[in-house]
């Protein structure tokens, strides 16, 4: 179930992540609001699973999930650059977190 908890955070992060982005393009409430939720929701998720996984591992894959994530969001919402070099990193990133709970 631990390993549920830290997909999820890492859903919630890159929730929060898209809607720092959102908010900064509107300033509304509702974005706000859900800028702390997703954020709210990823740091509740993370501790629960950090109570059976190592803390280092459940960090990196969190992290690994929110940071590709949001670039990703980044690339299908907001136009960012989608070159080979950036979609290669990304991919570097989740097969690392992939090779993490392999090895957990």
């Amino acid at each position: 179930m631990s390993w549920v908890f830290l997909v999820l955070a890492g859903v919630c992060e890159m929730m929060g992540v898209l809607m720092i982005n959102k908010w900064h393009h509107d300033k509304s409430l509702l974005s706000l609001l859900y800028l702390f939720a997703g954020f709210g929701a990823s740091f509740v998720l993370l501790a629960l699973a950090m109570e059976s996984l190592p803390m280092g591992t459940a960090y990196a894959i969190w992290t690994g999930i929110g940071a590709s994530g949001g670039a990703i969001l980044g690339m299908i919402f907001y136009q960012e650059p989608k070159n080979a070099a950036r979609l290669f990193f990304i991919a570097l990133v989740l097969g690392s977190a992939v090779g993490l709970k392999l090895i957990s």
